[in-house]
């Protein structure tokens, strides 16, 4: 495709630059406006990217400019205003950070304006559009390596909005379905009874293919990948991510990095797979770059986004 994409970066903080410059990078790609609430950062973010389309806020904008790629990376509680003012004007595809809501009728409400109107919405940007866990998911769904038996998360962390929602997104893709129930334990009571938005999360996910999976958010021990604290020099024996095995195979993800092990040697231990995966360009982005590649294929091609 010779025409560039025109974007728009709403919101130009931290996480909104880093989009800006993943934007900027890529030759399909340009920024044409910034809406940034901040007069002085949005100057300044501008001189930066070289745009002269700057404004308060997606509303301005919108009466001046409709993009072709909408990215919102404003804090959460101003995110459903600018998706459905971008869906409303006829942007082609908006994407936000993570997360994406701060209630689910707020989801609702921008899931629903952008599939009546057929917008592309990707939000957040998770670690399951890397290159080589969407690869190493394929190869799983297809059949590669048997039939799935089983799936365990470690150190699933206090946050839902944070790692704890790289994990549901990672074992849904995996495991090719979605989560039809959640049990949690509510013991014992400082786990729950907390001043702060920490809270630790430790249950089953039932999965619509039949199959629960246990989450903890504490450590699971493994004897096999030390790890060195470089403050204190201690050196623990974290597993964190999730495992998904079949009989003879094991996938083990934990944000970009994706092992497989097949078989097993005369003690028993998983050998791990020597293979290779798929090289992509803009590396220095990390899955940054997928999230954004996807949502560019979607729009073009209407393939499957790598985020849900």
């Amino acid at each position: 495709m010779n025409k560039k994409h025109k974007v728009a970066i709403i919101g130009c903080g931290r996480l909104g630059q880093q989009y800006g410059m993943a934007y900027s990078t890529f030759p399909d790609t340009e920024i044409v406006a910034i809406a940034e609430f901040n007069p002085e950062r949005r100057k300044a973010v501008g001189q930066r990217f070289g745009v002269k389309a700057l404004y308060p806020d997606a509303e301005s904008m919108l009466k001046e400019i409709i993009p072709d790629i909408a990215a919102v990376v404003t804090p959460t509680k101003w995110m459903k205003e600018s998706v459905i003012a971008c869906a409303e004007a006829g942007v082609k595809g908006v994407s936000t950070d993570k997360p994406l809501a701060a209630t689910l009728s707020d989801a609702d409400e921008m899931v629903e304006a952008c599939e009546s109107r057929g917008v592309i919405f990707a939000g957040g940007n998770l670690a399951r559009s890397h290159n080589h866990v969407q690869e190493a998911a394929n190869w799983l769904i297809e059949g590669r390596f048997g039939e799935i038996k089983g799936a365990v998360i470690a150190n699933m962390g206090e946050r839902i909005s944070g790692g704890s929602v790289q994990s549901i997104s990672a074992i849904r893709l995996f495991m090719n379905a979605d989560v039809q129930e959640v049990i949690c334990w509510g013991n014992p009571s400082e786990t729950i009874d907390t001043n702060d938005d920490l809270m630790g999360s430790s249950g089953i996910f039932k999965m619509d293919n039949g199959i629960t999976v246990p989450f903890y958010e504490g450590n699971i021990i493994d004897a096999t990948n030390p790890q060195t604290d470089l403050s204190t020099g201690e050196t623990t024996h974290r597993k964190m991510g999730l495992d998904v095995w079949t009989d003879d195979s094991l996938i083990r993800w934990f944000w970009d990095d994706v092992k497989i092990f097949k078989g097993f040697d005369e003690a028993g231990k998983r050998k791990i797979l020597d293979i290779e995966f798929t090289d992509w360009k803009w590396k220095e982005y990390g899955y940054l770059t997928s999230t954004i590649r996807s949502l560019i294929n979607t729009i073009e091609t209407g393939s499957k986004l790598a985020i849900s």
